[in-house]
């Protein structure tokens, strides 16, 4: 709708704004017009129409097989449109138009904003299967003529007052028809049935709403004089009322066809179901966090004990070996602390990493510096806990080895990912300017246990590969290829 707007009108970014308000909720005039519609808009010169927007009911069959947005019309060639648009009115031929056999009445309804006609709706019903109307259906065509006044008066839809479509009550989910004190006119079989499971157990029509509402709705206090206001229709809002183990999704439309309120129309729908299935997955995305938060804290507790243990050794490569076991437990507990704080099991790997390449450092405070370049982005826990040990055991292995005691240097740790392709990677690169490499040293058949545990993580859980080489000019590189989920 915005290039074609754009393209071959003159309207602004404000009218072109209304435009999509009214198209956010023109679902619901179509469903209770029983009819189709086409919004038009005339073009920079004047001559034309463009069709910019179209919709179909839900409640009938269509008249428009074929989509109509983007089509354009001479003027004088539907002259119901321009009767609309120059005159400002609602305008309704007598005779139905026939098309493809059958027969379909047509009506135009001007679109206005601030005093001035946007455009045109034409509304288009397919008249193939009328029948004597049901006081339902009867309810749906006066809503329907009362929104439809409103929409050529410009007092709807409301501003300000966007509505998900996807989530809002539509008229077949339930529909309160109520006059302008709030007493209930009509109610449709899904709405008398919703208030049903919130334990009323007479009829709704003479009802009041909101009053009604209040009592069915659980409160130790006197009535809440705020939710009888929203349920009397009294101003455009959508809530939601539980009560008797039910849950009901509540619309409120005030009808002010001539520009004063007449009455309202309450859409709602029985959403029991869904948020008792939205409290389940909370409850288990609760459940999961805490079996992190759990795990977090006993490896936590796991190091703490190696630790105390490698303060009483006497042997210095055995104190060593107990340190080296430390990190690697806390490199996991960092992954799992962070997924205790989510939603998922997916992590933001590089708060992570800087977490990982701190704690490493720790073993050459002051006289090796550690970086990172580059984002990791987000991972899968079932690639972010094996990164962060087989990150944790590149770094010491760096810290421990490339550099002679009290030495300064660099490492930096780079990653890039690459998105584009059809297998999306990670390429990660950890180097040093150390030493280097010894002269003839494999990498992949060293028996150092810092790189069996590297290349069993990185071939074996990450599918990935892995390799160790000189670095240009001087110290070592380590480049890891990682297979990854692309990132949401």
């Amino acid at each position: 709708m915005n290039d074609l707007v754009r393209q071959h009108t003159t309207l602004s970014d404000s009218d072109l704004e209304w435009l999509h308000l009214l198209v956010s909720e023109w679902q619901l005039l179509s469903d209770l017009s029983f009819a189709d519609l086409v919004l038009w808009v005339p073009t920079l010169d004047g001559t034309r129409y463009v069709s910019v927007a179209q919709m179909r009911p839900n409640t009938g069959p269509t008249s428009y097989q074929d989509d109509m947005v983007g089509h354009l019309v001479p003027r004088g060639r539907r002259p119901l449109l321009d009767a609309a648009l120059d005159e400002g009115r609602i305008v309704r031929e007598g005779d139905p138009e026939w098309r493809e056999e059958v027969p379909v009445r047509v009506e135009s309804i001007p679109v206005r904003r601030e005093g001035r006609v946007l455009g045109v709706i034409a509304r288009n019903t397919n008249l193939l299967t009328v029948r004597t109307p049901s006081r339902l259906e009867l309810t749906y065509l006066q809503s329907a003529s009362d929104l439809a006044q409103m929409i050529a008066a410009g007092t709807f839809p409301f501003p300000g007052e966007q509505v998900d479509m996807d989530s809002s009550p539509r008229a077949g989910d339930g529909l309160v028809r109520l006059d302008a004190e709030g007493v209930v006119q009509y109610a449709s079989p899904n709405a008398l049935s919703a208030y049903h499971r919130l334990g009323l157990a007479a009829d709704l029509v003479g009802q009041h709403l909101g009053q009604i509402t209040a009592e069915l709705a659980p409160s130790r206090g006197p009535v809440d004089e705020a939710l009888v206001t929203l349920a009397s229709g009294y101003a455009p809002r959508e809530f939601e009322v539980e009560g008797n183990s039910g849950v009901i999704q509540l619309r409120a439309i005030p009808l002010k066809p001539k520009g004063t309120r007449i009455g309202s129309l309450v859409l709602l729908r029985d959403v029991t179901e869904l948020r008792r299935r939205e409290r389940e997955l909370i409850t288990k995305d609760a459940t999961i966090r805490e079996i992190h938060h759990r795990v977090k804290n006993n490896l936590q507790t796991v190091a703490a004990l190696l630790r105390l243990q490698a303060r009483r050794m006497d042997s210095d490569r055995g104190r060593e070996a107990l340190e080296e076991a430390v990190r690697r437990v806390g490199s996991i507990a960092i992954v799992h602390e962070t997924l205790s704080q989510n939603l998922d099991e997916r992590v933001q790997f590089d708060e992570i990493a800087d977490r990982v390449i701190a704690m490493v450092a720790e073993i050459s405070p002051g006289k090796v510096t550690c970086r990172r370049n580059g984002r990791f982005g987000i991972l899968d826990a079932e690639v972010a806990t094996p990164l962060s040990m087989v990150l944790t055991e590149i770094l010491q292995n760096a810290l421990e080895h490339a550099f002679v005691q009290g030495e300064r240097g660099t490492v930096e740790v780079t990653a890039v990912r690459s998105e584009l392709r059809a297998d999306p990677r990670l390429l990660i690169t950890v180097q040093d300017d150390g030493r280097g490499l010894p002269e003839g040293f494999d990498p992949q058949r060293a028996g150092n246990l810092g790189l069996q545990i590297v290349r069993t993580l990185v071939e074996g859980e990450l599918g990935g590969g892995f390799d160790m080489l000189p670095a240009s000019g001087r110290g070592t590189k380590v480049v890891l290829d990682i297979p990854v989920r692309p990132q949401k």
